[in-house]
């Protein structure tokens, strides 16, 4: 790309446009998340327009609270550009529901405390359930599924549901140091992690053969997941999905 590209902007403008600082980007490209396109020869960065969308992705997932170490390792696992703009944009068009949903129900709440009315307890939430992902598993697996599990979920009180964090927390911790032990997928260790998560998942539902080969692939393919499984070391999601794979194909039947 020549220095008098038209389709090529400065540090200091690309800061500008995006409501960033040109330190942000200098910092993003020594942790490897954002190269410029070029540097000319007065020593300034330019970048095209594949590093603007980039840099699109890469704050869209810093509004969503990834951190940089997760952003890496979901970027480095999209290699369809198309695709993981579609999956970001179905989640912010479904987080976008959700906050108009809160903003009437907030809205009610007002309108009715300057009439000097009570609004139905029942109707208080509306928008702020604690699961933004249910109507979304709704199409994926059914409302019967859905419902079985909030109804397991339930059963488990406060403290059983905490535990489940927590188990979900220390099994992703075990997978990472597996990934890092440069263990293969199929090791003993990583399988009886994988068992482990198995377990995991049966408390809200049991999942075939099948399903939870797609649960794994999920994990991959959504930021969301991916971002949470690669907290601890950026590319335990796909680890963790190949080991799924293997587990699978030993302990469920087709």
């Amino acid at each position: 790309m020549a220095l008098q590209d038209p389709d090529a902007w400065p540090i200091s403008d690309v800061a500008r446009m995006a409501g960033v600082s040109s330190r942000t980007l200098r910092h993003y490209e020594e942790r490897g998340l954002l190269a410029p396109a070029f540097t000319g020869s007065n020593g300034y960065r330019f970048y095209g327009l594949p590093e603007l969308r980039r840099l699109q992705r890469i704050l869209l997932l810093r509004r969503l609270g990834l951190g940089l170490e997760a952003i890496t390792g979901v970027l480095a696992g999209q290699t369809d550009e198309v695709q993981a703009l579609q999956i970001h944009h179905g989640w912010l068009l479904q987080e976008s529901r959700r906050l108009q949903d809160m903003a009437a129900t907030v809205h009610t709440t007002l309108e009715t405390l300057q009439q000097g009315g009570a609004m139905e307890a029942r109707n208080l939430f509306t928008g702020f359930e604690e699961n933004p992902y249910e109507e979304e598993a709704r199409q994926r697996w059914g409302s019967d599924r859905v419902e079985s599990s909030k109804a397991a979920l339930a059963e488990l009180g406060p403290d059983g549901r905490r535990g489940l964090v927590e188990e979900a927390l220390l099994i992703n911790r075990e997978l990472a140091a597996c990934l890092q032990a440069r263990l293969e997928p199929g090791s003993s260790r990583t399988q009886e992690a994988v068992a482990r998560h198995y377990r995991w998942v049966c408390a809200e539902w049991t999942p075939d053969k099948a399903a939870y080969l797609a649960l794994g692939d999920m994990y991959v393919q959504d930021p969301r997941f991916t971002a949470f499984y690669d907290t601890e070391a950026p590319g335990t999601a796909a680890y963790l999905a190949q080991a799924m794979q293997i587990w699978a194909d030993a302990n469920l039947g087709d």
